[in-house]
């Protein structure tokens, strides 16, 4: 299999207008292969429209985020999980249980989390002040006993690419559909990608290796945020308006 762009998408979290732009940006570059690093259904705005887009794709390459294995189970405290699972019929959990722990092309291994584990971050660690960037030392001691040259993850929703002092590269494409949420475990902490926007990444081969493209993209996130906002989801509605963290009173 020869590939000449691979688009990767991440953590669409059923924001199905950002997705539609997305999906219609791929289209329009002419790339066929789309690899998405999970968490897609999780979130209150169009679950379902977001799993007609992506089940109808044949060309697309799922990887299971931790949000997507919750949707798995028969029972959670979530309140999102509350929102979506009731919606979802026995196909769609047929389908979120093919996806992949990892794939790999190549050189480059794609993953949600790290190529351990779904949940944990890989270019950032949350500390009790919040969360902060991990030393590169450290990310390369992880990544030691992986061998492709080049990781790609989501999970974080923050679009970055990090240059390891081994010379491995490790590229987030940011989140499509929800950039930026508060956490407050292990200790409170925000994601924030400070812009609103769509966001996603192309991986372009070339004869001196795979260029790396970072896309935004506009799109009518104040109807995303609107309807997030309708379902009683301030938090969602807050970031998509915005790209940063909506912080609960205490």
């Amino acid at each position: 299999m020869s590939i000449k762009g691979i688009a990767v998408l991440s953590d669409v979290h059923s924001n199905v207008f950002a997705l539609d732009v997305v999906l219609s940006d791929i289209a329009e570059r002419g790339i066929d292969t789309i690899v998405n690093l999970g968490d897609v259904l999780f979130g209150p705005i169009a679950p379902l429209e977001t799993a007609e887009r992506l089940m109808a794709n044949p060309n697309i390459i799922s990887i299971m985020g931790n949000c997507d294995r919750i949707l798995l189970q028969e029972e959670s405290e979530s309140l999102t999980f509350q929102q979506v699972k009731p919606l979802l019929t026995s196909d769609h959990l047929e389908w979120i249980r093919t996806f992949r722990k990892t794939w790999v092309y190549e050189d480059i291994l794609f993953c949600h989390g790290t190529p351990f584990s779904d949940e944990e971050y890989l270019l950032e660690e949350v500390i009790d002040s919040g969360a902060v960037g991990k030393s590169l030392s450290a990310v390369t001691q992880q990544l030691q006993s992986t061998p492709q040259d080049i990781i790609v993850c989501g999970h974080t929703h923050l679009p970055k690419s990090v240059q390891l002092p081994d010379g491995k590269l490790v590229i987030n494409p940011g989140s499509v559909g929800f950039p930026a949420y508060f956490e407050d475990a292990p200790f409170p902490h925000v994601m924030e990608s400070m812009s609103p926007h769509a966001k996603y990444a192309i991986l372009w081969h070339t004869k001196h290796g795979w260029k790396v493209e970072q896309v935004s993209l506009p799109y009518d996130w104040e109807q995303a945020s609107r309807i997030a906002e309708e379902k009683g989801r301030p938090d969602y509605g807050y970031a998509i308006r915005t790209g940063y963290a909506y912080i609960p009173a205490e």
